[in-house]
């Protein structure tokens, strides 16, 4: 298809690109006009069927954005006479929930089970660096600057590139890894040590089966993108400029960061009491 094609063009994942066709054929499916003759009022009877069979809204908006996506293409790009049926004001408000993330002695709980050398390497990576399950799971050797305690993270959410640098930490429990990592020809640096997929380069799924496993242990409720809010917040709390904590995170925009600044309380406390002393010495 053309269309995907131009989508491989324009550099997006193939992630992605799965998930826009698979949406697309649903909306294909269930139209029954012609594709160029859906009208606003078509695409709002399709709204309501999505919101009938029970999706979130989340997932309604991701529907839309690529129908969306779709027809500015067969508009702009193949030149068909219409008008793009999605209009902006279709998407479906949803709740920003603040970021969750763990306290310093629920950290130091889960590391405490974390024994493993694999797992709190890549443990590590999450909670130190900012590194989303993702990332760790498609993580290369060659990505490796141990000397500049430096990870180069290529292609990351929106094929971005980025440095991100080692605690001394997580420089320590990446380095007792890679001593004990097999030696193979798979270039990712998280392999698979048990069972049929032995050797092989570890899934997200299996990293977050992992964490699932010592979150049970150390009995707390934390997921892999937590442990990326973790760094986030305490970096913030420890007087990190957002514009840091951006780079290092990769956020394409500030107003994403600037969420956390919702949830440090510590450096909201400590803005508080010194602008208040401040303040008082010059009205004292």
């Amino acid at each position: 298809m053309n269309y995907r094609r131009f989508l491989k063009r324009r550099n997006y994942s193939g992630h992605t690109i799965k998930n826009y066709m698979h949406t697309l054929k649903q909306f294909v499916v269930w139209v029954d006009v012609p594709i160029e003759t859906v009208t606003h009022k078509k695409l709002l009877s399709y709204l309501d069927h999505l919101l009938d069979r029970g999706l979130q809204p989340k997932t309604i908006n991701c529907h839309l954005d690529s129908i969306r996506g779709f027809y500015h293409y067969l508009i702009e790009e193949e030149q068909v006479p219409m008008v793009n049926p999605v209009k902006r004001g279709y998407a479906l408000r949803l709740s920003r929930p603040l970021p969750r993330h763990l306290r310093d002695e629920e950290v130091e709980r889960l590391l405490q089970v974390v024994q493993h050398q694999r797992d709190r390497a890549l443990v590590m990576l999450m909670l130190r660096c900012g590194l989303r399950v993702e990332e760790v799971s498609r993580l290369k050797l060659a990505a490796l600057d141990l000397r500049r305690s430096q990870v180069f993270v290529h292609y990351g959410k929106g094929a971005k590139d980025r440095v991100v640098y080692l605690s001394d930490d997580a420089y320590e429990a990446l380095v007792q890894y890679l001593r004990v990592r097999p030696a193979s020809r798979i270039k990712e640096v998280f392999l698979v040590d048990k069972g049929r997929c032995r050797g092989q380069a570890i899934s997200v799924r299996g990293i977050q089966k992992r964490l699932e496993h010592y979150a049970r242990q150390a009995r707390l409720k934390v997921s892999c993108h937590q442990l990326r809010h973790t760094m986030a917040t305490q970096l913030l709390n420890a007087d990190a400029a957002l514009v840091t904590i951006q780079d290092l995170l990769g956020h394409t925009r500030i107003k994403t960061t600037q969420r956390y600044c919702r949830v440090s309380n510590l450096k909201v406390q400590r803005d508080y009491h010194r602008a208040m002393a401040a303040i008082m010495q010059i009205t004292g």
